[in-house]
Order: structure tokens, then C-alpha cells, then sequence
């Protein structure tokens, strides 16, 4: 074979090779994408539903599940990145038969809607997810308010539309804060909402835009079904493909639900201080107790704070009682005579709680409801020492 024979074999090729692969990722005119709604699963990870594309091509054979929101479990020091808020989260890829079937044994009821677009934005949004896919694009910094499973829909739609969608307001919807829009998917007497209405601070308590509703998968459903493109409805139909049997929800067993505990807890707390007034003791265990685990939970709060990539930790008033300073203090806990600044100290912590109720009160920041006994037995505890450190 001649050098010319040769490059033209070559030239011809990579023709085909290139022709190939183009083919392969060209939609037909018959070609339809979906935004699929997971709903809700029974445990926290799952308790906020998911969202996913389908693209379904019958000409060509193809039915495939793009979503956001994996994790590889591999990754070094996983579990410190992820408490961190530095864990690289991933696009995934799967056929549409193997989704299925995940959810409907997980018995999770699968939502469909089907998006009003034309050819040339179908096939720019199928080549977004298709270069997305690639392993140096795969990964993404997740955030659970900004950059999650339901707002990566919603970017990936406005992104091949060229920002023409147009969210309008809901109808019969009232403002809703990020921390309104959490409790509707984890009820308020969960553990899951007590830890994070904890956790987050009040930031949570900005009320939220109707685009930034779209970090929920409930509300992409919602707000995609009142969304117009081009003076046409976004989705252009709806389906269910799956319903689940047991309208599945995260829920806490009553018994043990975060109320109960904690009106047991300061009941405990109440009792025994009454105890203490009756025969004119302190319970020394009882106070190191407490002062121990405000002061921890202070120091947690500041690291989620200060030392973390978490846009919504920061601001938080429940360092109003828990306050780290206090695991400094325990020795005058112990001593039979307190010092003079002790005293100025138990003063400072009961304004601190007084400021978290005036917060709670004017809405700076809505703390967890199942707390509420445990403050007013605080409140009640720090007064009893107060006092039994003037005798």
C-alpha cells in the first residue's frame, strides 16, 4: 500500500468513526425527555424524593436515566469531606428498566413529565448530560440548598433553553422559608428535623424564591407544571409510572419521637431540682451533665459554623444555649463555695436563653419545637444554682 493509499484509508476511517459516534448521539424527531419525581422514601437520606432525566428514543433504542446526586463511597476520607461540605458529588448514569425496578422495590411512587421542547433543545440537552457524563465533568461540589438532585434539573433545563423558561408563582401558595419547606417533608416531631433545625442555622429562615423552592423534588414538579416556554406549557404531559402501595413517608415511632424524649428529659431535669429546693442540695452530677453536653454541642455548632463548607450552618442561634465556654466551667460545679464571677456567669447564660426566646418570638431564627421543654427546664435549672450559689 502506497503512502497516498494509506492516508486515504486513514482519512476514511476516522470519516466513519466520527460519522459513527455523531450518529449515535443524535435524537430523532420522535425522541422525548422527561423530568422523573421519585417520592418519598422511609428514611432520612430519602425523605426529600429525588429527580432524574429520561431520555427515550424508540428509533434508535435508546431509554436512559441521567440524575444527580451519587457519591462514591471510595473517596478518600469520604466521611471528613462530607461533614466538611467538601465531598464531590456525581452524575450517574443508568438504563430507565434497571431504575425502575430500584424504585419500585424500594416501593417509591415514580412521577413523570414529559418537557415541551423542540428538537434542537432536546438535543442540546441530551449533549449537556452527555458531556456531563465524562469522567473529567462527572464530579460537582454538592450543596444541599444551591447545587442538589432537584436544582441540577432545573439548571440543566434553563441551560438548554437559553434561560427562556419562566417560572411562575404558584397559585394558593403562602411565603415559605427553607426551614417551611424542610418540616413538609420531615414533619416537625422527627428526629430528622430536631437535628436539623439544630444543625442549620438562620439563614434556613430566609424565605425562599420560587426558584430556590427548586432545591426540593416536589417543587420542581410543581413549579415545571406551571412553567411556560415560549408562551407554551413547559411540560406538555404527565404521567405516573409508578405509585407506590404504601404511600411511603419518614415518620418516627410517637414513643420514642424527639417530643417525648425530651419532655421525659426535662421533667427528669424539673424534678430532680425541685427535689434539690426541698431539701437544699445540688445535684452535682445533674449540672456537670448539662454544662458538658451545651458546651459540646456549642463546639460541634462552631465547627459547622466556621469549619465547614456549608452555606447554611453559619448564623446559628442555638449557640444561645449551647454554649461551648461551658465545658470550661465545670470545676466551679464542684467546689463548695463559687466564685463571684460563677455567679456573673449563670447570669449571662439566662440572658442567652432569654435572647433565644426573644429570637424564636420575632423570627430571627425558628428553633427545633421538641426543644422547648428542654429550655424552659434550662431556664429553671441555671435559676435553682444561681440562687444556691448566693447562700
Amino acid at each position: 500500500m502506497n503512502n497516498f493509499s494509506f492516508l486515504s484509508f486513514l482519512c476514511a476511517f476516522f470519516f466513519l468513526t466520527n460519522t459513527s459516534v455523531s450518529q449515535q448521539f443524535q435524537l430523532s424527531p420522535q425522541a422525548e425527555i422527561s423530568v422523573l419525581t421519585i417520592g418519598q422514601g422511609d428514611n432520612l437520606n430519602d425523605a426529600f424524593g429525588h429527580n432524574a432525566f429520561r431520555i427515550k428514543d424508540r428509533t434508535i433504542g435508546l431509554d436512559v436515566i441521567y440524575d444527580y446526586g451519587r457519591y462514591d463511597f471510595n473517596a478518600p476520607n469520604f466521611y471528613l469531606k462530607f461533614v466538611q461540605g467538601k465531598l464531590n458529588y456525581l452524575i450517574g448514569k443508568r438504563n430507565f428498566s434497571d431504575f425502575l425496578e430500584t424504585y419500585r422495590y424500594y416501593d417509591r411512587t415514580i412521577e413523570e413529565q414529559k418537557l415541551n421542547l423542540s428538537p434542537v433543545q432536546k438535543q442540546d440537552l441530551y449533549n449537556y448530560l452527555i458531556n456531563n457524563y465524562k469522567p473529567e465533568n462527572r464530579k460537582y461540589l454538592y450543596d444541599f440548598f444551591y447545587d442538589n438532585c432537584a436544582t441540577k434539573i432545573r439548571d440543566v433545563v434553563n441551560t438548554a433553553t437559553n434561560n427562556k423558561v419562566v417560572y411562575n408563582a404558584l397559585k394558593n401558595q403562602d411565603n415559605k422559608t427553607f426551614r417551611d419547606l424542610i418540616h413538609e417533608h420531615v414533619g416537625h416531631n422527627t428526629w430528622g428535623s430536631f437535628g436539623i433545625d439544630i444543625a442549620l442555622g438562620s439563614l434556613t429562615d430566609r424565605v425562599a424564591s420560587k426558584e430556590e423552592q427548586m432545591f426540593l423534588p416536589r417543587y420542581i414538579k410543581k413549579h415545571f407544571e406551571n412553567a411556560s416556554l415560549n408562551n407554551e406549557p413547559l411540560v406538555k404531559s404527565s404521567t405516573t409510572i409508578y405509585k407506590s402501595q404504601t404511600d411511603t413517608k419518614y415518620t418516627s415511632n410517637l414513643l420514642f419521637s424527639p417530643i417525648v424524649v425530651t419532655l421525659l428529659l426535662a421533667f427528669l431535669i424539673i424534678y430532680i431540682t425541685y427535689r434539690d429546693y426541698k431539701n437544699q442540695r445540688l445535684t452535682k452530677w445533674l449540672d456537670v451533665a448539662l454544662f458538658i453536653i451545651t458546651g459540646i454541642s456549642g463546639f460541634v455548632l462552631l465547627f459547622l459554623w466556621f469549619g465547614t463548607n456549608h452555606s447554611v450552618t453559619g448564623y446559628n442561634y442555638n449557640l444561645l444555649w449551647a454554649f461551648p465556654l461551658n465545658v470550661f466551667v465545670i470545676a466551679q460545679l464542684s467546689t463548695k463555695k463559687t466564685k463571684k464571677w460563677f455567679r456573673g456567669y449563670l447570669k449571662f447564660l439566662l440572658i442567652m436563653l432569654c435572647l433565644m426566646c426573644l429570637h424564636w418570638v420575632i423570627g430571627v431564627q425558628v428553633f427545633a419545637l421538641a426543644f422547648l421543654p428542654l429550655l424552659l427546664a434550662l431556664i429553671v435549672r441555671y435559676v435553682y444554682v444561681l440562687k444556691q450559689s448566693v447562700v
